[in-house]
């Protein structure tokens, strides 16, 4: 059997050898090689390889020390005449890859701002690398579930017991509290940290020291924004008093920069969490949970060991009572991508949506370089007697793939300032849909990214026809000899093919992400969120007796059909409870009941339907110590008879009243979970009003009228509940409407290069169709011969491009517990729609052949 070097190496050197001598070279490798073959067929292989390499350095610099004795300027000079000449010749090929290549920059660049931005979050912390949350996993059902919540004593803990750990500190979550100084009120975001916080977290101050600002549980710290809201300045505000909810008095002991928009926990002041912990005792007890923790480790620590060591802390404290819960750290910077767990496995999170659109982004350059690559090889013959000609007078094909990327690279650079043109134009919408604050400032490694991208983008659309046209025989094309491969054909078609499966398939990708957000967003509940409002019980007056005679007032206001207050936001989970005792229970069953206090009436506000008993009612003055269940926790405790059973709730026996059928108080992301009601309009913190539909607006203004008389100083800020459950698909509303953009954007391209060829084709079968038309064909007839080898490569793509997207579609899906079916049409109709694109696109230029005159196409050199 006869050895062969390897093709790969082979066929490089045949591109790129001077032809008066590749074939001694070829020989003398070739024949080196077939000796050593014999003894070592893997070593001959490799030193073959490396001998064309070698044989490429040496030419290289041959050729360099050539271009640099000439006269360069000349050569440039020659090489963008010829280059102008070249787009001044193809127009239309020229604006197609101009508007092309443009708009697939833009797309990447915007792409890539995004992409920056969130893998910036959270990374300027100084001790990124030693930060950590300290999180949990709770057994519940058989299955484990999250939470970043901890218990209280947990800091505390951790840095004096564990020897890795540097500082620990407890945090609340961020809070809308009143501040006021002067007649000021001020409505402003804070939390409750531990007096550490500074030596975990790099938020810089301008004032007061990182050890000290929070020592003192009567000192706050605030930011820039605030102190300047505040006192009209931020020089002397340390030593200043500030008024907390009306009720407390704080002194500033420090003011910080404002948060950056890379920090994803945004807030405007800090307290001391030994604030916190005065009267509520809770805090202090394993059991409970609520903070979170943060912990800062020392250089060189083991988190995988550490992990381990921390696994049965809280079984540990709680001398094997809590059994259902095992602590972990994870890294800081790491939570805002990487935030999804599933069954105690992290499985993604934002980052999911960083990969997709850096594949969106990556796919629409190619695209973009696709049309590049198939209207230059189609055009070619336009350029063989150029290429003939400039072989014969001894121009090599080094100097001709230098010309023909060079030509690529300048159009991509052109495409760059238009593409940042249009960056510039789109960057305010783009920001709209991301809610960011992106900015296109040209920074040495922004301009560096830009050119990188630019030239990669040049010399990957030039690559190809670069090679193609550098390789013709220069005999053959002045002979007129010059026969055109099936492999060029096969390979210009597939490209086509190549876009518009990527096109179909972002297209199927709208099509489900938007069915399914309109399914999220019209789905019945099992409560009625439209037309309601809510707003916090704050202020002596509404956390005081004066909450009933509020709500009374309340209901008296034209237009305010209910109202109620609950200890609950309907969009989330709030606070569970394991310590739900039922007759068989297992005493291990750690599975957390949602808990939700409610006043009388808010049942019926939000018209949640009465499965079996009744709701709440002033009428029965044992309803204290009543509850009312969910259907999934009915099932889950197996209850057949569910009214008048008594169970255990916090060491109080509760008699079950009521059962509600199952709604969404969380995500459609999530499956309903086991919940509770109980009577306790003292433990409430939101108010609730259902307004009359069509009265909205003025209901309003009387209810913030009615407030502020009843509850001055606190300004009225309320939410309206429907728009709230919107706002928890902001990423998935996101991804939405960035796809249909990216998606039409896919297609416009794709189209563009249709044209193209469409173009191109019409062009080259002219004299057929002058004398098909004097044969008596028509015009239907012609365009129908046109358009069939593009219907056959669109098919194709269609053929591809479904059953990938349906893999992608379904395994987005999955991440909703409740979600659409994905039905046939979201695919048949996606395919017809790239067809009919695809036909109105060619249909441009082959009507226009169709009807051109036979004579004049004759008569056509």
């Amino acid at each position: 059997m006869k050895t062969t070097p390897p093709k790969i190496a082979l066929s490089f050197l045949r591109w790129f050898c001077r032809e008066d001598y590749l074939e001694e070279v070829e020989g003398d490798l070739t024949e080196v090689f077939e000796k050593q073959h014999e003894q070592s067929p893997a070593k001959a292989r490799w030193k073959f390889t490396w001998s064309v390499a070698r044989y490429f350095r040496l030419e290289f610099i041959k050729s360099f020390k050539t271009y640099h004795s000439a006269n360069i300027m000349d050569m440039l000079s020659h090489n963008l005449l010829v280059t102008y000449r070249s787009f001044k010749r193809n127009r239309t090929s020229f604006f197609i890859n101009l508007i092309g290549l443009s708009t697939g920059l833009a797309c990447t660049l915007l792409i890539y701002l995004w992409v920056t931005d969130e893998l910036a979050m959270d990374q300027f912390h100084k001790k990124s690398d030693r930060l950590y949350q300290v999180m949990e996993h709770r057994e519940q059902a058989g299955k484990l579930v999250t939470f970043q919540s901890t218990s209280g004593p947990t800091a505390k803990a951790l840095a004096e017991e564990m020897p890795e750990v540097e500082y620990a500190v407890t945090a609340t979550r961020p809070y809308k509290y009143i501040l006021s100084h002067d007649n000021t009120d001020i409505k402003a975001i804070g939390r409750y940290v531990g007096k550490d916080f500074y030596a975990l977290f790099s938020y810089p101050l301008l004032q007061g020291l990182p050890n000290q600002v929070l020592s003192d549980k009567s000192s706050i710290v605030i930011s820039e924004a605030l102190a300047i809201s505040l006192f009209g300045t931020t020089e002397n505000a340390v030593g200043k008093m500030v008024e907390w909810q009306h009720e407390k008095q704080y002194q500033v002991s420090g003011v910080f920069k404002n948060i950056p928009p890379h920090s994803s926990a945004q807030f405007d002041f800090l307290l001391s969490f030994e604030a916190y912990r005065e009267g509520r005792s809770w805090v202090d007890e394993w059991g409970n949970t609520s903070p979170m923790t943060y912990a800062l480790l020392k250089q060189g620590a083991n988190v995988d060991q550490f992990n381990e060591k921390i696994a049965d802390f809280i079984r540990d404290k709680t001398d094997g009572k809590v059994i259902h819960r095992t602590m972990f750290i994870t890294p800081y910077a790491e939570r805002y991508l990487h935030g999804k767990y599933e069954n105690g496995v992290r499985t993604g999170g934002r980052i999911t949506y960083v990969r997709l659109f850096s594949i969106i982004a990556v796919f629409t350059l190619i695209i973009a370089c696709i049309n590049f690559m198939n209207l230059s090889t189609a055009r070619a013959t336009r350029r063989f007697k150029e290429v003939g000609i400039r072989k014969a007078i001894g121009a090599g094909r080094k100097s001709l793939i230098v010309q023909y990327l060079g030509e690529s690279v300048l159009l991509a650079f052109l495409s760059l300032l238009l593409a940042i043109l249009l960056i510039w134009l789109a960057l305010p919408r783009f920001n709209e849909i991301t809610n960011k604050q992106l900015s296109l400032d040209l920074t040495p490694e922004l301009t560096l990214v830009l050119l990188g991208i630019t030239a990669l983008t040049g010399l990957l659309a030039g690559s190809y026809p670069a090679l193609y046209l550098s390789g013709f025989d220069p005999v053959a094309i002045l002979k007129g000899k010059l026969n055109r491969s099936l492999g060029e054909l096969w390979a210009r078609q597939g490209l086509v093919v190549f876009q518009f499966t990527l096109s179909i398939i972002l297209i199927v990708t709208v099509v489900v992400v938007y069915q399914q957000i309109e399914f999220v967003q019209t789905r019945n509940l099992g409560y009625d969120k439209d037309n309601t409002i809510y707003f916090r019980k704050e202020g002596k007056n509404l956390n005081s007796n004066g909450l009933e005679t509020f709500l009374s007032e309340l209901k008296r206001i034209p237009g305010v059909t209910a109202a109620s207050s609950i200890g609950h936001d309907m969009t989330g989970h709030n606070s569970g409870t394991y310590r739900v005792i039922w007759e068989g229970r297992d005493p291990n069953d750690r599975t957390e009941f949602e808990a939700v206090s409610v006043n009388y009436d808010m049942i019926e506000l939000l018209d949640i339907e009465i499965e079996l008993g009744r709701t709440f009612s002033p009428d029965f003055a044992s309803d204290s110590s009543g509850i009312i269940f969910n259907e999934s926790a009915i099932e889950y405790m197996g209850l057949e008879n569910p009214i008048g059973e008594v169970i255990e709730l916090w060491y109080k026996k509760r008699e079950i009243i009521g059962v509600v059928k199952d709604f969404h108080f969380e995500s459609l992301h999530e499956e309903v979970k086991p919940l509770f009601f109980y009577l306790a309009p003292q433990r409430t913190w939101n108010v609730m009003a259902k307004m009359e539909e069509g009265r909205e607006r003025e209901t309003l203004d009387q209810i913030q009228a009615f407030y502020r008389e009843f509850n001055p100083g606190f300004p009225f800020d309320y939410q309206f509940l429907d728009e709230d459950y919107k706002a928890q698909y902001e990423a998935e509303q996101r991804v939405s409407t960035l796809s249909r953009y990216f998606a039409g954007i896919a297609v416009l391209i794709s189209c563009l290069g249709l044209f193209g060829l469409a173009t191109f084709a019409a062009e080259k079968r002219l004299k057929e169709i002058g004398i098909r038309k004097i044969l008596g064909a028509g015009s239907l007839r012609i365009v129908s011969l046109l358009t069939l080898d593009f219907t056959r490569m669109v098919l194709l793509s269609v053929v591809i491009a479904l059953p990938v997207s349906y893999f992608i579609a379904r395994h987005w899906l999955e991440g909703f517990a409740f979600r659409i079916e994905l039905q046939w049409w979201f695919f048949a109709g996606a395919g017809l729609l790239a067809l009919i694109i695809a036909w109105l696109t060619i249909s441009i230029q082959t009507l226009k052949a169709a009807q051109t005159n036979p004579v004049q196409s004759l008569k056509d050199e």
